[in-house]
């Protein structure tokens, strides 16, 4: 949020400053952290295929989106308590999210936006390369900023920043285009991708990636395990 912010004011691109957040998402897929809508592909699947209940999903969903809102609250009141200067582009894109009301436009934006990210998460779910998942976090993040598209993180933040600078709107409006988002988003990730990706593979085969991807973890803390057992242990000098 910083760089988009920093970029945009400074050159007044938004495919520039789309560009400059991408950080943000390398930055996710190195830390193994997440948005809440990275979790409608690979927590849905466990759900499909009896490794996980509904229960465990809608807590998964409902704290890291609780988590994302905080920690974004917070993050963006220090960027625009540090960084002044960007105080009225803070306030012009944030403001673009009240404009755009809760109509048809918003919402589609809102679906494709669920359905971008959805397919990054795919995208890095199917490679074991660290490349490849960069180029994952840089593409699709860049379409979502670029447009831009409605994503209920993205635009939530962006509105935060936009009320620590001053904006003409408040709370109410927005966690009403906040909600709208969320519905929108979950529509694109879960009907136009997740959906889908079940529909193409199959429960059988969802179980089968499901067990396999149990082993990999379990395999991998084995060999660990077996190769810390094999270290000669130090002796005291």
């Amino acid at each position: 949020m910083l760089a988009l912010l920093l970029v945009q004011a400074e050159t007044g691109s938004r495919l520039l400053a789309a560009l400059a957040f991408t950080i943000g998402f390398i930055a996710l897929t190195v830390a193994g952290s997440e948005l809440f809508t990275e979790n409608f592909l690979v927590p849905v699947a466990a759900v499909v295929a009896g490794r996980s209940s509904i229960r465990s999903l809608l807590r998964l969903w409902f704290g890291t989106l609780a988590c994302n809102l905080v920690a974004g609250w917070l993050f963006t009141w220090l960027l625009i308590g540090a960084v002044p200067r960007v105080r009225a582009t803070a306030v012009e894109l944030g403001s673009h999210y009240v404009d755009l009301g809760l109509g048809w436009e918003a919402f589609a934006l809102g679906i494709l936006g669920g359905a971008v990210i959805t397919i990054m998460t795919w995208m890095e779910r199917n490679t074991e390369s660290s490349g490849v998942k960069i180029v994952a976090a840089v593409t699709m993040p860049f379409v979502l900023a670029a447009v831009p598209l409605n994503h209920v993180i993205v635009s939530a933040l962006e509105m935060f920043a936009a009320l620590h600078a001053g904006a003409p709107f408040g709370y109410a409006q927005w966690l009403a285009a906040m909600l709208w988002a969320l519905l929108a988003n979950m529509a694109g990730g879960l009907l136009l991708v997740t959906v889908l990706r079940l529909v193409q593979v199959g429960r059988s085969d969802i179980v089968h990636e499901q067990e396999a991807g149990e082993r990999e973890v379990t395999g991998g803390r084995g060999a660990q395990s077996e190769q810390e057992g094999q270290r000669p242990e130090k002796r005291s000098s």
